[in-house]
């Protein structure tokens, strides 16, 4: 559940504007972000070019590029992954049920300078499909626009495996690794990018390059939505300009201090904060945990690995396998079996590389940037001593 007193914003509010008063229905949307202009599909790739815009969701990918992709003709619908299920993640739902006129306004808006006759919203929570749809009621957007349900596990969330879902299939990715600009919803060029992406390029059209441009980096500017959680005074969603220091956004949640995972379940650990700046890649998923002093890190880290690997899709070996494989290495780690260290390395080193979607990846990339940070605790518990610290379970709820 998503409360407005879980959003702040440092500088300018953009995306959540508006959001102080309650959830934007139709006239307060307008009253807050205007109309939406109507642009061509060459002028929404040349204002993504001249800003540097990049997908919201894991990837990054440029979003001109991803336009530049598709067809000039063919173009079969713009899909919404509003499927946000890493279980710390919080600001696609937000906007979905807080604002989503403004997520509406970037679809349907590039779906008819596309000329894609659907606009498809996947999204797991049922909050944020009520909201959806009760906006829909408010509108007249010409386009059959329609809202999925889909299922909440963690790879539910991949682009191929929520168009698997809108498909009538089942909600894992596929073993090819197809683009959707080529083929996507029913093997057709489709454009599928997050939620926030699409409130991005509603902000992008009412301000134009140059006034987007006003705050944030000189080589991506605008502002960006981070979930922050964790060991922190204040936690929630915080609107802040592109390239912030991390520092800063600390500080502004009252984080404790301690290594911070930057990225989510499939980022990475960082030992020490001071001169790492917020932008993407490095913050693609938007989700910044603090870890705090007071818990045990590896038995964090082998909490979230356990819940990471009951995500697998069971369809690769890597997963499967592997991703159990390293459950039990950290477990045996942290009760300081030195033969769980030595396994350890050896499967992240099997891992990587030979997985259906990049879940094995990213979950090797966790441990391994774990590895390197907590190097000395990983030492105290091979002594037989530990650490001393409980397991609190700050790095969020897995369900």
């Amino acid at each position: 559940m998503i409360t407005l007193d879980d959003t702040r914003v440092i500088g300018e509010a953009r995306v959540l504007a508006g959001l102080g008063q309650g959830r934007l229905d139709l006239q307060r949307h307008l009253l807050t972000h205007g109309s939406l202009p109507t642009l061509t599909r060459d002028q929404y790739t040349k204002l993504a070019e001249a800003v540097g815009l990049r997908g919201r969701g894991g990837a990054a990918f440029p979003v001109a590029l991803k336009l530049q992709d598709l067809p000039a003709r063919g173009v079969e619908a713009v899909v919404v992954n509003g499927s946000e299920s890493e279980p710390v993640s919080r600001k696609d739902r937000l906007l979905l049920t807080q604002s989503p006129h403004l997520v509406l306004d970037g679809a349907v808006g590039l779906a008819h300078a596309l000329g894609a006759p659907h606009v498809l919203i996947a999204v797991h929570d049922t909050q944020a499909a009520t909201s959806v749809r009760e906006a829909l009621m408010e509108r007249d957007d010409r386009l059959a626009i329609e809202v999925q349900e889909t299922p909440g596990r963690f790879v539910a969330g991949e682009a191929r495996a929520v168009l698997s879902v809108l498909e009538g299939g089942t909600a894992v990715p596929p073993g090819r690794r197809v683009l959707p600009t080529r083929k996507g919803y029913h093997r057709r060029p489709t454009f599928l990018s997050n939620v926030e992406t699409f409130a991005q390029l509603a902000v992008l059209a009412r301000l134009g390059s140059r006034g987007f441009s006003s705050t944030g980096l000189i080589s991506e500017p605008g502002t960006q939505l981070l979930t922050i959680d964790g060991a922190v005074q204040r936690p929630g969603v915080i609107e802040t300009p592109t390239g912030i220091p991390l520092d800063t956004v600390l500080q502004y949640a009252g984080a404790q201090a301690g290594p911070v995972l930057l990225g989510g379940y499939h980022g990475r650990w960082l030992e020490h904060t001071e001169g790492v700046t917020l932008q993407r890649p490095e913050v693609s998923a938007g989700i910044i945990l603090a870890l705090g002093s007071d818990t045990c890190p590896l038995g964090e880290i082998t909490r979230v690995t356990q819940w990471l690997s009951s995500q697998s899709a069971g369809q690769c070996g890597p997963c499967v396998f592997g991703l159990a494989a390293l459950v039990d290495d950290f477990a045996r780690l942290t009760v300081g079996d030195p033969q769980g260290w030595h396994d350890a390395h050896r499967h992240l080193g099997l891992v990587p590389g030979r997985g259906a979607c990049a879940h094995p990846d990213g979950t090797a990339r966790f441990l391994t940037s774990a590895l390197e940070v907590f190097d000395d605790d990983v030492q105290h518990h091979l002594s037989g001593q530990g650490c001393g610290r409980p397991v609190l379970g700050v790095l969020g709820g897995t369900r």
